[in-house]
């Protein structure tokens, strides 16, 4: 079960007893949810973040890649979180996407993900990171694992499949794009 948390200006809380007041205003990302706050994640999360190369700084997940406010400027920084848990290979493992956002390093796309699997032994491993929005297709590559479709700014959208080792371009969609 997920709990639901928000923010009330100074700590996450449990959002089924935080008042409506406090709670942070609609996100901006793409079918967003509210994520655990760093704080109250459990230690499972923090084993998914650090296997990812984030690091607990300022009370949230970062990967390295802050810009908020960075040469006086508004900052457009979205720290990491778990964007969605699930079964993506059907070996009855859960992955986790994690994802950040922010124009400065990730330019007009202003997001990365990075695709994270639970090994047997219960540690983590990154499958695939890229700058863009992950899109899950049913279609399979080796092992069960989808096809991603990596979302960004234009009308072209590169589409990566699992060959038994590693995620490979498999073709890129869209109208007008070199195949």
């Amino acid at each position: 079960m997920t709990t639901r948390i928000a923010y009330d200006g100074n700590v996450y809380t449990d959002a089924r007893t935080a008042s409506a007041a406090a709670r942070p205003g609609p996100s901006t990302s793409r079918n967003a949810t509210p994520g655990p706050a760093p704080a109250a994640a459990t230690a499972g999360d923090a084993a998914i973040f650090l296997a990812a190369g984030f690091r607990m700084r300022k009370g949230r997940w970062e990967s390295g890649c802050y810009d908020d406010g960075v040469d006086g400027g508004p900052g457009t920084y979205e720290p990491g979180r778990i964007e969605e848990r699930r079964d993506l290979n059907g070996d009855g493992k859960p992955e986790a996407i994690i994802t950040e956002g922010g124009t400065y390093c990730y330019g007009n796309t202003g997001a990365a993900f990075w695709v994270m699997s639970q090994q047997a032994d219960g540690r983590w491993k990154p499958m695939y990171n890229s700058v863009g929005i992950a899109d899950i297709r049913r279609t399979k590559g080796a092992d069960g694992w989808p096809d991603i479709g990596i979302g960004g700014p234009g009308f072209c959208m590169p589409v990566v499949r699992w060959n038994g080792r590693a995620y490979v371009n498999l073709r890129v969609e869209g109208k007008g794009c070199a195949r």
